[in-house]
């Protein structure tokens, strides 16, 4: 058996062997069951909390951990796949690919003048929202317009901005 096989593969294998191999009693058929297994299952086996005493619990036993393991395997798979690309590109090892890099310095370019205006939760600080309105912009895009007339914020959201900016005339 491989290190990544099945046992359900390797059982059925077993069964259409014994069937023509005959009596070779029940711990001799169970010492040839495990030698081929991979060292993941014998280490499991080993610390097994109860003696596994016939053929047939060997194979349910090996079974069930193979299953648990490939079940797990494929669990890790799924959530490597999953992992946006902040968090890999955050990792200790460095990324050799261009496109990572590219990625990289457009999302600094594109933050850097953001940084000075916005908190630790990324929201606009009053200051920033007090010298827009100062100068005549709108509060939410620094566009020049008024709040009211500003394209980038919902329709529903808009009488519960323009009520906490009072201040903020028309353009």
């Amino acid at each position: 058996m491989k290190e990544g096989g099945h046992v359900e593969l390797y059982i059925s294998d077993f069964r259409s062997l014994f069937s023509r191999i005959g009596d070779w009693g029940e711990r001799g058929l169970m010492h040839h069951f495990r030698k081929v297994f991979p060292s993941r299952i014998l280490d499991q086996l080993a610390s097994y909390p109860s003696r596994i005493e016939s053929l047939q619990d060997l194979k349910d036993i090996t079974l069930e951990l193979d299953t648990r393991y490939h079940g797990r395997q494929e669990e890790k798979s799924h959530f490597q796949d999953k992992k946006p690309e902040a968090s890999k590109s955050n990792s200790c090892h460095p990324q050799n690919s261009s496109s990572s890099n590219q990625k990289k310095k457009n999302f600094q370019k594109r933050d850097k003048p953001h940084s000075s205006f916005l908190n630790k939760d990324f929201k606009r600080m009053c200051s920033e929202k007090e010298r827009r309105i100062k100068e005549g912009l709108c509060a939410h895009c620094g566009r020049k317009h008024s709040l009211e007339s500003c394209f980038k914020i919902p329709q529903n959201q808009l009488s519960q901005l323009s009520g906490k900016f009072p201040s903020q005339g028309k353009a």
